[in-house]
């Protein structure tokens, strides 16, 4: 995967393709995200905290696009989430609303 790059210039904490940003493998989205949030752990969860604590880590969106974690939130519209499919719901419309994703289910 030596084509993955990150064109935003930002200087991130970790390398988002590193270990600590995609263990070893490319993860994107979601899939980074969800390992930040433990289902019996850290539900209901608070949006401020979770930004407070994950806001400057990296997120590769595709092969070119690397955001924030902040980056993301700034589109999510709810500030608590009961649960790991709650926050899902709200992490992915926020994520369509910015245009940070390119799936839209129902062809929205």
């Amino acid at each position: 995967m030596e084509d993955m790059y990150d064109e935003s210039g930002r200087d991130w904490p970790h390398d988002p393709d590193g270990e600590e940003g995609s263990e070893g493998g490319r993860k994107y989205g979601m899939a980074v995200l969800s390992k930040k949030v433990e289902e019996d752990e850290d539900f209901p969860l608070q949006k401020e905290a979770f930004v407070a604590e994950y806001g400057d880590d990296p997120v590769r969106i595709n092969y070119e696009t690397v955001v924030s974690v902040a980056d993301i939130f700034e589109h999510v519209e709810a500030e608590e989430y009961s649960d790991k499919v709650d926050f899902w719901k709200q992490v992915g419309q926020g994520m369509r609303a910015g245009d940070l994703w390119d799936y839209h289910p129902g062809g929205e």
